[in-house]
């Protein structure tokens, strides 16, 4: 074979790259950890994971570490300490607050080839996952066993199961099955001084405080799982999938409220608005009507019986309250489209602007139409444009505001409707986040809804899991480290946005 003069000298830089010596000594001591495969220090590597899928930018992320075991995450993180450099745990980075973007160059703990389902316990009900494992691909794994996972946000397809527990995820399904947490028995995890622990217990209870219940939704800065044991759900013997469209948005916010008075809980309801039917649809042909102002999918499952007339009143409840047509999925197929469409929102919003900017607050839902009604009035009065798409039945808003970063002065506007959003929810009796977390985007609002007091006892929390403060710092609380140089998070002192 013969090699040309290019193909040589390339060679021969990559040669001199691999016995290039270390000078960096935490660099030298992970790599004599993890071997030089798994620890990348150059500029791309720190590039990609210096941000997520959040709004944020300009994180700064330092050496990138690859464990694929716990031992191997404890001993990352005791070099990390032993330098006095904090370190940042990283799943899929579809975190949408900012909560995995680093903070003045601090080791990251990538997680994703910690992906083995290690045991299935079919009879008990429960398996043992490794963080890195996807949302949707533990649910396949178990298809034929009667048993599923029921957490499902819309990026289960990418998500992992670590970024789960950090930001304690929901999904549409949690209405009727509850989110992260609840399916969270136990916790394998390296604390912040590299000692390995278990919280919580297979059984389901521990003796003691729940530090399970503590570490669930901690955003990384209680320190990393490296093995979740989860409880599995059983598949219901019936399901049904209706949708139904309406000529306001305010009938289907309506009908939903209803629905729960009434004293049904479906597995799942859901409202998309106009825009996001017109983006969809053409997509998942689902059989959306584009000329409804919303859609309300509701998902029923339980015993053949009980789903039927829980079919019956819900069409009687929303004719009720303006319901033009409640069409039930007649089969697999058919419920499958409905929920594609559903599951695609985010991703549609590109045949409409090339960037986006997803709120998530909890609102009471008696409340739906009205804080719906004045989030539409504050884009408006900004000149921007929503898609509102969001868990209907237990409250969580996901305006998703969508715009063209390009132009002057539109990421203004999108970070001033988005606070704005917040101040609404939280005034109405809701909260700051539902499933997305806290992170770097939100962590200025939290006295919005906490006192004082409270964000002492929760730091004193925090403190107790990681006393030297190294543990994805900067993050959910207002008090601690900065992270000035990230922007896209709002305010600055002259009262510039940034």
């Amino acid at each position: 074979m013969v090699i040309s003069p290019l193909t040589r000298s390339l060679l021969g830089r990559l040669a001199v790259r691999r016995v290039d010596p270390i000078t960096d000594p935490l660099e030298r001591d992970l790599v004599e950890v993890l071997g030089r495969g798994r620890v990348e220090a150059g500029i791309g590597a720190q590039s990609l994971y210096s941000h997520d899928g959040s709004v944020t930018r300009g994180g700064r992320a330092g050496i990138v570490c690859f464990p694929e075991s716990t031992a191997e995450v404890a001993a990352c993180v005791s070099v990390s300490v032993s330098h006095g450099r904090p370190f940042v745990p990283r799943g899929a980075g579809t975190g949408l607050s900012g909560g995995a973007v680093p903070c003045d160059e601090p080791v990251m703990v990538v997680t994703t080839r910690m992906d083995v389902i290690h045991e299935v316990d079919v009879e008990r009900r429960l398996a043992w996952v490794g963080p890195g494992v996807v949302n949707l691909d533990l649910s396949r794994h178990l298809e034929g066993t009667g048993l599923h996972f029921a957490p499902d946000p819309s990026s289960q397809q990418a998500c992992t199961i670590g970024g789960n527990v950090a930001t304690n995820s929901g999904g549409p399904h949690c209405l009727l099955y509850g989110v992260t947490s609840a399916h969270v028995l136990a916790v394998e995890v390296v604390l912040p001084d590299g000692e390995v622990v278990i919280l919580g217990a297979e059984e389901g209870r521990a003796a003691g405080y729940d530090l399970r219940g503590a570490f669930v939704g901690g955003e990384g800065t209680l320190g990393i799982a490296t093995r979740i044991c989860v409880r599995l759900t059983e598949d219901p013997p019936e399901v049904a999938t209706l949708l139904l469209d309406f000529d306001r948005v305010a009938g289907a916010a309506d009908t939903v409220s209803a629905v729960i008075a009434a004293g049904i809980v479906p597995a799942a309801l859901e409202i998309m608005d106009q825009r996001v039917i017109e983006a969809v649809e053409p997509f998942a042909h689902a059989g959306y009507p584009l000329d409804a102002a919303a859609v309300l999918i509701v998902e029923l499952d339980g015993l053949p019986a009980g789903v039927a007339t829980a079919i019956d009143r819900i069409e009687v409840i929303g004719t009720a309250h303006g319901a033009r047509t409640v069409r039930v999925a007649a089969d697999e197929d058919e419920r499958t489209r409905i929920w594609k469409g559903r599951k695609s929102a985010f991703g549609a919003i590109a045949v409409i602007k090339p960037d986006y900017y997803l709120n998530d607050t909890v609102i009471p839902r008696t409340r739906l139409t009205e804080v719906l009604s004045r989030v539409y009035e504050v884009i408006e009065e900004r000149d921007l444009i929503v898609m509102n798409v969001f868990h209907a039945g237990d409250g969580n808003l996901h305006p998703l505001i969508v715009f063209d970063a390009r132009e002057p002065g539109v990421m203004e506007r999108v970070l001033e409707a988005g606070e704005e959003i917040v101040r609404i929810s939280v005034e109405a009796g809701g909260v700051l986040s539902g499933e997305h977390g806290i992170g770097l985007e939100k962590k200025r609002f939290m006295s919005m809804q906490f006192s004082p007091a409270d964000l002492e006892a929760q730091d004193r929390l925090r403190r107790a899991f990681d006393v030297e403060g190294l543990a994805n710092p900067a993050k959910v609380l207002p008090s601690g480290a900065s992270c000035g140089h990230v922007t896209s998070l709002g305010r600055a002192p002259d009262g510039t946005w940034v």
